[in-house]
């Protein structure tokens, strides 16, 4: 979770969790030691957002505009343009490597101030800095939350589910945007492929993800471990979760007409 950028710290403690990992891996600081790629050591997604975003082009309004637009990007135009993208391409390359030579540089001089440190101790180290992070045990989804009354309008956020309640994140901001308990949430569910929706008290939240069935599976995980009963769901496509064993009496949450899970009533709950 770390190295694909799901912990909401500074670059200076996830350079010094690199160092810690090296020390783990190859004890004390050594030219001769082998040497992890960057990516195995710090997450790339931040030497990315380095980076600066692309210009998005406008389209031509009218039709012949875009007519004109089309004809010359198929001429002298669109070899230009080419051009153009392979050399900035370029550019963005040469910047990595400088932001990814600076960023192990750094990783380096850590790692030299650790000579002495045991494996045991480096491993307890990190751990501990990522225990930091108040979050520290939540597993983290990218979702695009429509517009609802946790934000104004769409926007991508960190649906961070953990044993205790399901949470919402800006992208690296260590506190929640929101953060609803178990014994508010009344259902949740797949409307669709790519849609999941969580609906908390009197409100309905509505995610767009690539990883719907991730979620309902960890949710139901922890719904079941928080004493929920479950029963079977025959609405759920097969792929969604896996079939309950006809021998084991079944736990969890209670389907209804309608392809969301549901709870029982909150006083069933144990704290």
């Amino acid at each position: 979770m770390v190295l694909r950028g799901y912990l909401p710290t500074s670059e200076e403690t996830l350079q010094t969790l690199a160092a810690l990992r090296l020390q783990s891996l190859n004890s004390d600081f050594s030219t001769h030691a082998p040497f992890p790629r960057l990516e195995e050591l710090f997450p790339p997604r931040v030497l990315h957002a380095r980076l600066p975003a692309p210009r998005r082009r406008t389209p031509p309004k009218c039709r012949g505009a875009r007519l004109r637009a089309g004809l010359l990007a198929g001429g002298l135009w669109g070899q230009a343009l080419a051009k153009q993208r392979a050399e900035r391409d370029q550019r963005l390359r040469g910047r990595l490597r400088e932001e990814g030579a600076s960023t192990m540089a750094a990783i380096l001089e850590k790692w030299k101030l650790l000579q002495g440190m045991g494996r045991p101790e480096a491993m307890a180290a990190y751990v501990a800095l990522v225990r930091e992070w108040p979050g520290f045990g939540s597993t983290l989804f990218d979702v695009d939350l429509r517009a609802s009354p946790v934000v104004a309008a769409p926007q991508r956020l960190w649906l961070g589910i953990g044993a205790k309640a399901v949470s919402l994140y800006k992208p690296g901001e260590p506190e929640p945007l929101d953060s609803f308990c178990y014994g508010r949430i009344s259902s949740f569910g797949a409307s669709d492929s790519s849609t999941f929706r969580l609906s908390v008290e009197d409100r309905d939240l509505l995610f767009e993800t690539s990883q719907v069935d991730e979620i309902a599976r960890l949710l139901n995980t922890y719904l079941a471990s928080a004493g929920a009963r479950r029963l079977p769901q025959p609405q759920e496509p097969p792929s969604s979760l896996p079939a309950p064993d006809p021998a084991v009496p079944p736990q969890g949450l209670c389907p209804t007409a309608g392809p969301w899970h549901h709870r029982p009533p909150v006083g069933s709950f144990r704290s």
